[in-house]
């Protein structure tokens, strides 16, 4: 062979060198892009933490479909845990006289102000005063009962016991039905005596248990 051959032999064969390095450093290159999401597959569990925190604040913190757990309690001991649970600024320290003090003090001036509220409310119901309404007259409608009976005892001072016996006939079983009651009844001069038969009339009350009137004694007593 000639040098020329040779050389044009020589040239041919080191493209062909050249070609194979660039083929075999491609997969070096692209090698550490395949790695790189290894190296980020332990990052995932890093935000499990973060997604279990949320359920947990969630967990505590109050539901607001629940029921006030002071509703139940009266509005006054509910006022009084509400103020409780305000804060505010300790006040100075005070001895047990000058608190003592101010509650007589504030005692006071709740007392003044109820009187002057309820002399004003007595002023404005006074008829004359124009404003209000007058206060209605009682006027007795029907006539009054008028009853027959005997005198039972006579030992009070101005007031007899009166014996009433009564007969009427049942509306639904038309049977008789009689009964008797006694009735305190007051005799002003002490006219009545035991065993007397007297009228008596209904009238205004005069003590617990008398509201009722002699009117006349129709028998004296044998």
């Amino acid at each position: 062979m000639s040098e020329e051959e040779k050389e044009e032999t020589t040239e041919e064969e080191t493209p062909a060198v050249e070609e194979t390095p660039a083929a075999e450093e491609t997969p070096a290159e692209e090698a550490p892009a395949e790695e790189a999401p290894a190296e980020e597959a332990p990052e995932a569990p890093a935000e499990e933490p973060a997604a279990e925190s949320v359920p947990a604040a969630e967990a505590a913190a109050p539901e607001p479909s629940e029921e006030d757990p002071l509703a139940d309690l009266p509005w006054k001991e509910r006022k009084r845990l509400l103020k409780s649970r305000e804060s505010g600024e300790a006040g100075p320290q005070k001895t047990p006289e000058e608190r003592e003090e101010e509650r007589q003090k504030a005692r006071a001036a709740k007392a003044r102000a109820r009187r002057k509220r309820r002399a004003e409310a007595k002023a404005e119901a006074e008829p004359g005063s124009g404003e209000g309404t007058p206060q209605a007259e009682k006027v007795r409608t029907g006539k009054p009962k008028e009853r027959q009976g005997l005198v039972t005892s006579n030992k009070g001072d101005k007031t007899i016991t009166v014996q009433i016996d009564s007969a009427r006939r049942h509306p639904v079983y038309e049977k008789i039905v009689r009964q008797r009651h006694k009735i305190h009844v007051h005799d002003e001069r002490n006219e009545a005596g035991e065993g007397d038969v007297v009228r008596v009339i209904e009238t205004r009350k005069l003590s617990k248990t008398k509201h009722w009137r002699l009117v006349e004694i129709v028998e004296k007593a044998r």
